[in-house]
């Protein structure tokens, strides 16, 4: 197609903004579930994220994601800087290319802003930063070439209609690894650690819902029957995953709670991500309540026997509801709903669900590897954990310099403190 679709251009430039507001909400949705202490940090690292993150995309990330195909591991330099794009019509699409990049810019600030949750309330921001530039270019940018760039899971078979390969499992894995590596907060097991303010974390939910829509029907590229599908099985997963999940946390611990609502929503939503635009409503339904119970498990249960401090369990929800989110597109997905997807299992093919599984293992070993690595790197440089006084004063006050909350016996928001901590560079 050679000419530009305004219908189709403006729904992809509204999607891209829907997605945008789905960073700052996950800093509501996260800056909720932490302690007073640690909310505005948790909120600056999602914002300081947008902008860095952006300025990468910019520079390097997108034509390393969606240049030409070099041996199918990654896009060659040629739109380094956005150059020789211009006003180009994308391939397939009634849109231009510009528009594409930033529909895609949006997904790749999200992304390294989901990981965050799993290491929550202990990691320096200057580290946080380091890591979340050099993860986007030598992880995320790589994935999203192997899944969407033509690179060699594309080449496989793999179908990840909006990230559950490259968002979600990636981030996930890459925060429980992390997480690990940092070691537990002070007091983890024997201090109360309970989410600070559960309006906030409603809020965020709520906003990152309504974000979805554009994550998911505007990965269809167009206002076209595919986006309608993606937005109705996004809402029917969502829901289901809600329901899932308190029902379960009902019936085994007493009482349905708030948290546990909106925690099942975002995993509906993250189960359904990957198969958005390839399955039908009625099994999205299936994939979101399912998607609710197993990630209310792995929170509840798998977390607790394995004893890892996965903060605001970034692990729980979006690692565990990317896996199966990935392994359930090789079940349903379907070429009635996309002639450009494939059969999954319950339609008769087998060889979607090995291309599932297979790509699934090796997003795993791409977070768990690189993140290690990346890790260490940044931890030689600069230190990666806040010294122990910082801790415990709350990261707002020792990283940042100020309170959400106006402590009257300071007679103010901006507080004065000595943190003890180590400079930007050793």
């Amino acid at each position: 197609m050679s000419e530009f679709s305004a219908g189709d251009t403006a729904w992809v430039l509204v999607s891209a903004a829907m997605v945008f507001i789905m960073t700052p909400a996950l800093g509501f949705f996260y800056g909720g579930m932490v302690r007073s202490k640690n909310v505005l940090n948790i909120i600056m690292q999602c914002l300081f994220i947008a902008g860095i993150i952006s300025v990468e995309w910019v520079l390097c990330g997108y034509t390393m994601a969606f240049g030409d195909d070099v041996s199918g591991l990654i896009g060659n330099f040629d739109k380094a800087g956005l150059m020789n794009i211009g006003y180009n019509v994308l391939d397939g699409t009634a849109i231009p290319e510009l528009a594409f990049v930033a529909f895609q810019c949006m997904f790749a600030i999200l992304t390294p802003a989901l990981i965050i949750g799993a290491f929550a309330e202990r990691m320096r921001f200057p580290a946080l930063v380091l890591f979340s530039v050099l993860w986007a270019m030598f992880l995320y940018n790589p994935m999203a070439h192997w899944v969407w760039g033509g690179g060699f899971l594309s080449q496989l078979g793999a179908l990840d209609f909006a990230g559950g390969l490259v968002i979600h499992i990636l981030s996930g894995v890459s925060g429980l690894t992390v997480c690990i590596l940092l070691g537990k907060r002070r007091g983890f097991g024997k201090t109360a650690m309970l989410p600070h303010n559960m309006p906030m974390v409603v809020m965020g939910a709520s906003l990152l819902w309504f974000g979805w829509f554009g994550f998911n029907a505007g990965s269809a590229l167009g206002a076209n029957e595919l986006a309608a599908n993606a937005f109705v099985v996004t809402q029917a997963a969502a829901a289901a995953g809600l329901v899932g999940w308190v029902l379960v946390e009902w019936f085994r611990d007493g009482k349905p709670t708030v948290l546990g609502a909106a925690s099942g929503c975002i995993a509906g939503l993250v189960a359904i991500t990957p198969a958005a635009g390839f399955v039908a409503p009625l099994p999205s339904v299936i994939i979101g309540l399912v998607g609710g119970v197993v990630c209310y498990y792995a929170v509840a249960v798998l977390k607790t026997k394995l004893g890892y401090d996965d903060s605001l369990d970034a692990f729980g929800v979006h690692g565990i509801g990317g896996t199966w989110g990935s392994i359930a597109t090789g079940l349903w997905a379907t070429t009635e709903i996309n002639p450009d997807g494939a059969n999954g299992l319950f339609y008769g093919d087998t060889d979607l669900l090995v291309a599932q599984l297979i790509s699934t293992l090796v997003a795993y070993l791409l977070a768990i590897a690189g993140s290690f690595v990346i890790y260490k790197i940044v931890d030689a440089l600069i230190g990666a954990r806040v010294a122990p006084k910082s801790e415990v004063a709350g990261l707002d006050s020792s990283e940042h310099g100020q309170s959400a909350y106006i402590n009257p016996l300071l007679g103010g928001s901006l507080l004065s403190f000595d943190s003890g901590e180590k400079p930007m560079f050793k």
